[in-house]
Parts: C-alpha cells; structure tokens; sequence
C-alpha cells in the first residue's frame, strides 16, 4: 500500500532512468547520440540538468556503453544524485540495466537523453500525475499535420482522424511495480507505457511541451542549437 504526502497523494522516492547508449545513426554522428553537444554542452548533460532543475527527482541513473563509463562522469554534475551504469545493445537492455541498479522507489521516469530541451516544469507535471494516483502518465501533444497509412509499396491505405492521435514525448512515468512488471515480459514496443498497456494500465497524458522534441536528425541538432542560444540557460541545482 502507498504511503500518501496529502488527501489522495502518493509518497515516496522518484529514480529517473536516462538510456544513453543509442548509436546516432540518423544524426550522422560518430558517437553515440547523447554525447553530441549542443551549443558547446552534451545533450546528457543538459537533459540531466533539466531533470536535477525540475527538484521533483530523488535519484537519476544513467545507462551508456562500457567504453564511455569514465567520460560520462566528467560531464555529470558531481552534486547531484547521479549514478553511471553500463547500458546494453538496444533501449530495452539499456532500461532493464538501470532498473536492476535501482534501489527501492515508489516512481520511475524513463527520459530520453535526445530531448535534451525538455522543460524542468514538464518534468514536474509528470512526476505530479504520478503523485495524484496514476500509475502511467506520458507527455503528449496534438497531431497537427495530416496523418496517412501506407503500404510497402508506398500506397495510401487510409487517413486517421488526428483529432484522436497525440505525439508522445519523455519522460514517461511510471508506478514501479507497473514499469518493473512489464520489463519482466518479454514484449517489444516502441516506448515503454506500450509495454505498460500491454499489461492492462491505463495510461494518463499531461500536455507536453514542443521543446520536448527528440534530436534525431541533423536538422533537428540546429534547430536545438538556435532555441538552446534564446533561452536562459538550465542548470543544475
């Protein structure tokens, strides 16, 4: 049974677990993705920053290859509770490693080092759904373009009602006994509440934040690079 902090609040520890280990192929990068920088500041440093910033956070676990254990540390924030350990091959092993190295927590986020411009304040809300009794919550944010599907040749099949679709962004939060139980399955999905859902768990959305996005391309890198330069700066506590 959760402990309450308030009339219908959940109490307890919230451990932020940051995959870090992706290769950044699409960015054309020839490290891994989250030690790119962006304007002069890996993108695993401003997204923990950002996480430190938003003082909803009892612990942060990185997860990042073998061979980049001791550089990671050098670009970490040494006051902040932050540990370092080795991700694996895909997102999934890289998760499932940061939680065998959690210790006992009421919360988990799952954030994206890539969205390295995350708000400290989207952070907040997440962790605060969380608190109010949702056992998944993710950032989410409205469709805007027209959205078709196609076949392998190409072909449109049919057009969704974007009214209904959201974009999904990170963190994703989660009660720790619902991301635990549904890492122990052996599914696949392309983001961890559809592994959640799987297992029957209502997910809950806040309203995302378009600085959220992911930096996956090149063009996405400059677009961070000039919204990184006209905002204040994000630093950790």
């Amino acid at each position: 049974m959760h402990k309450t902090d308030g009339p219908g609040r959940v109490a307890g520890p919230v451990t932020a677990l940051v995959p870090a280990a992706g290769r950044g192929v699409r960015l054309g990068a020839d490290e891994p993705k989250a030690f790119v920088p962006i304007g002069g500041t890996p993108m695993l440093t401003l997204a923990v920053n950002g996480l430190v910033a938003a003082a909803v956070v009892d612990e942060i676990i990185v997860m990042v290859p073998a061979e980049h254990v001791d550089r990671t540390a050098a670009l970490l924030p040494s006051d902040a509770p932050v540990r370092i350990v080795v991700g694996g091959a895909e997102r999934t092993d890289s998760v499932r490693a940061g939680l065998a190295a959690a210790g006992d927590t009421a919360f988990f986020l799952v954030h994206d080092a890539a969205r390295a411009l995350t708000p400290p304040a989207l952070i907040a809300r997440v962790v605060d759904e969380l608190r109010a009794g949702h056992s998944a919550v993710v950032p989410a944010l409205p469709v805007v373009d027209t959205v078709k599907t196609v076949d392998s040749g190409g072909n449109v099949t049919g057009t969704p009602d974007r009214g209904a679709l959201r974009a999904i962004q990170t963190p994703q939060g989660f009660a720790a006994g619902a991301l635990r139980a549904a890492y122990a399955d052996a599914g696949s999905a392309t983001d961890d509440a559809g592994l959640v859902e799987r297992l029957g768990v209502g997910v809950r959305t806040v309203t995302g934040d378009p600085l959220a996005f992911k930096i996956t391309t090149p063009f996405d890198l400059r677009l961070a690079e000039s919204l990184l330069t006209a905002r204040p700066a994000v630093t950790s506590c």
